[in-house]
């Protein structure tokens, strides 16, 4: 049987959140009302997750719901719902052990790119070596939003830090919350520059350019070599 997880754990856990959902909602990443953020336990096998109907803003120990891997509620508010977006966090988890942290929100320009239907360029050196690259998840035959089973398999691949929601928000993982956090600031700002890039680009008449294929000059290097032998 497993034991409960410890309480000064839970507390802990608890702070950081709230901490981690404050500095999203001031960095104007997510407004009060979308997107979702979790951070698994020390014990492994249990997460702290903001439910439905909380505000980032408004995050608190008081109203912050700790979940098993099963989906077991252990502690809420009576009057707190499990987000809708538990399923999926709870799927990532259960596949990468490596992820103790799940930052899920509707910034902006971020978010522009997920409801055109197209990945996030990643475009600074940045963002090849923090991202590489972040895949589309479509939405569901019916138009829906995305499900568990479709986003926990896309992180199956341990290269994959985030994922770009079709018409719905971004995805960064990380192996604490400030990683994640930080991931989600990174996939913002990086949508930004995209965008600006490629306006710039179009209102000069001139062709999109090359995306970079490195995130470091000895990553260059390593591949250059391994592609000259194969000559």
């Amino acid at each position: 049987m497993t034991d409960s997880p410890d309480p000064d754990d839970i507390t802990a856990r608890m702070d950081e959140l709230a901490a981690t959902a404050r500095r999203c909602f001031d960095l104007r990443l997510q407004t009060n009302a979308g997107g979702n953020l979790s951070v698994r336990l020390k014990s492994r096998d249990a997460i702290v997750i903001k439910p439905s109907g909380v505000g980032f803003r408004e995050c608190a120990r008081e109203n912050l719901q700790v979940v098993m891997l099963d989906g077991t509620v252990l502690s809420s508010s009576a009057h707190l719902k499990p987000s809708k977006d538990l399923e999926f966090h709870l799927e990532i988890y259960r596949r990468r052990r490596d992820i103790n942290a799940i930052v899920h929100c509707h910034s902006p320009w971020a978010t522009g790119y997920a409801s055109a239907g197209m990945e996030i360029p990643c475009l600074t050196v940045q963002a090849v070596e923090k991202i590489g690259r972040l895949p589309l998840i479509p939405l569901t035959e019916n138009l829906g939003p995305q499900t568990a089973a479709m986003i926990g398999p896309v992180f199956e691949d341990h290269g994959i830090r985030g994922a770009v929601l079709a018409n719905h928000g971004t995805v960064g993982v990380g192996a604490s919350l400030a990683e994640a956090q930080y991931l989600a600031e990174i996939i913002e700002e990086t949508a930004h520059i995209a965008f600006v890039r490629d306006t710039l680009l179009l209102s000069r008449g001139r062709p999109a350019s090359s995306e970079p294929r490195f995130g470091t000059a000895s990553d260059e290097q390593a591949v250059s070599s391994v592609e000259s032998q194969d000559r």
